[in-house]
This record gives C-alpha cells, sequence and structure tokens, in this order.
C-alpha cells in the first residue's frame, strides 16, 4: 500500500492551495480514504474523509472552506483548500485503513503565513 501526498507549500492567510494524494497497492474504490494532518506540537487530527459513494465529511474548523474529492479511476484525493489560516498550518497525510490496518502516506508540509 502506498499513499503520496503533494501539493503542498507557503501560501498567505486566505490563500489556496489544492493537495494531491497518488495511490497504489489496494483497491482504492473499495475504501473510504481521508486527510489529516498534524500541526507543530499538536496530535494528528482528521480533516476530512471521502466514503464510498464519494460522500464528504469535514472537522468543524474546516468545514466550508476545504473541499475532498476522489477520481476512482486514478485512484486518487485531492483537497482543494480555500480561506487557509495560519493554524491550518502543518503537515497533510492521506489515510485509508484497510483491512483493519491504517496507512499514512508520506505527509506534505503546509504553511499559512499570517
Amino acid at each position: 500500500v502506498q499513499l503520496q501526498a503533494s501539493g503542498g507549500g507557503l501560501v498567505q492567510s486566505g490563500g489556496s492551495l489544492r493537495l494531491s494524494c497518488e495511490s497504489s497497492g489496494f483497491s482504492f474504490d473499495y475504501y473510504a480514504i481521508s486527510w489529516f494532518r498534524q500541526a507543530p506540537g499538536k496530535e494528528r487530527e482528521q480533516v476530512a474523509i471521502s466514503t464510498l459513494g464519494n460522500f464528504a465529511n469535514y472537522a468543524a474548523s474546516v468545514k466550508g472552506r476545504f473541499t475532498i474529492s476522489r477520481d476512482d479511476a486514478k485512484n486518487t484525493l485531492e483537497l482543494q483548500m480555500n480561506q487557509l489560516k495560519p493554524e491550518d498550518t502543518g503537515v497533510y497525510y492521506c489515510m485509508s485503513t484497510i483491512n483493519g490496518t491504517p496507512y499514512f502516506g508520506q505527509g506534505t508540509l503546509v504553511t499559512v503565513s499570517s
């Protein structure tokens, strides 16, 4: 199982970024896929999840600003992040639980300056 996030960078408060996650090694369309983030000195938290049937749920802190989407044909997951805030700073990971085992991919760093 491989999950590789990309698209992070430095952006000013109020700006936008689009993250991508490429996956391989499992049947992508069979599983829910999530975006997590970990801010400096804080625990990792789930920010969005895309479930089967392309339903989405969001953490309260990002609802209305972030949009998760998946392309099952390409085995990719994306996260469109708008109206970014300094508190959105962190390393972002894509994640899926496959047969009871959680897999976190290599993360991508998002830094939002004030």
